[in-house]
């Protein structure tokens, strides 16, 4: 498989874009350990190979463990995740898989634990990584 169109050279101004929404992201007070699950568990649920290579590695270079890691796709079914976390991980699948809308009692949850402000800092995070994988899977992203 080789990667598609360069969305990055052909359509600079856009990726910039989205590169600046990303940014803005790294600069709200959204936890590295919280920015690390939501971008590998939509890349999980979205499939792009290339996303989950390069977020897990950058958990585990900010000291996320193997352990974890690896049972993000199951974590409902570990304790190894704190209810914030868990909280987060739920909306992250709902706003992944948008179709069947995020419920009210996902929704409340997030908001209780977190807060208004970090809540909508956690829907732009899950936003981004959506926006990211779609691109590397549309265009055959190729994990290094």
């Amino acid at each position: 498989m080789e990667t598609r169109i360069k969305i990055d050279q052909v359509e600079q101004a856009g990726y910039k874009e989205i590169l600046n929404l990303e940014k803005f992201i790294e600069s709200t007070p959204l936890t590295r350990i919280h920015k690390d699950l939501i971008k590998i568990r939509a890349s999980q649920v979205n499939g792009c190979a290339f996303c989950i290579d390069m977020h897990t590695r950058d958990a585990r270079n900010s000291g996320e463990t193997e352990q974890r890691i690896y049972s993000l796709n199951a974590w409902r079914d570990t304790p190894f995740f704190t209810d914030e976390e868990r909280a987060i991980l739920a909306l992250t699948e709902e706003v992944t898989l948008i179709s069947n809308h995020v419920k009210d009692k996902t929704y409340q949850n997030v908001l209780d634990l977190l807060g208004e402000s970090y809540l909508a800092q956690v829907i732009l995070a899950i936003i981004t990584i959506n926006a990211w994988n779609r691109i590397g899977i549309a265009t055959q992203l190729m994990p290094k």
